[in-house]
């Protein structure tokens, strides 16, 4: 007997289970074609959300090299004074303006 496998829906949370699809004898036609129809559904929405997730990602990607190509890629830590800002928080150097 060969085992076959089918997703069970999940919320978000949670992972994807497999579970093993009921013994297809003890099935009448109409239940076959149920549960091929609850799967084809279940196919469509999962390809619905992957393609929602594909466009999300295709836009955050988008707004990520729009950023670089305005920064040149440098970081806004570059323009920190690293050792002066060490200074300043190890107690070596009071701040501009203090005595």
């Amino acid at each position: 007997m060969a085992l076959l496998l089918y997703f069970r829906p999940s919320t978000a949370n949670e992972r994807h289970a497999v579970e093993a699809l009921p013994e297809l004898t003890t099935l009448s036609d109409a239940d076959l074609k149920q549960l091929i129809d609850a799967l084809q559904q279940e196919e469509h929405d999962v390809s619905f959300r992957r393609r929602i997730l594909h466009g999300k990602i295709d836009i955050l990607r988008a707004e990520l090299v729009a950023r670089l190509r305005t920064t040149g890629g440098r970081s806004v830590l570059d323009q920190i004074d690293v050792a002066a800002l060490t200074a300043i928080l190890t107690a070596k150097a009071s701040p501009e303006g203090r005595s």
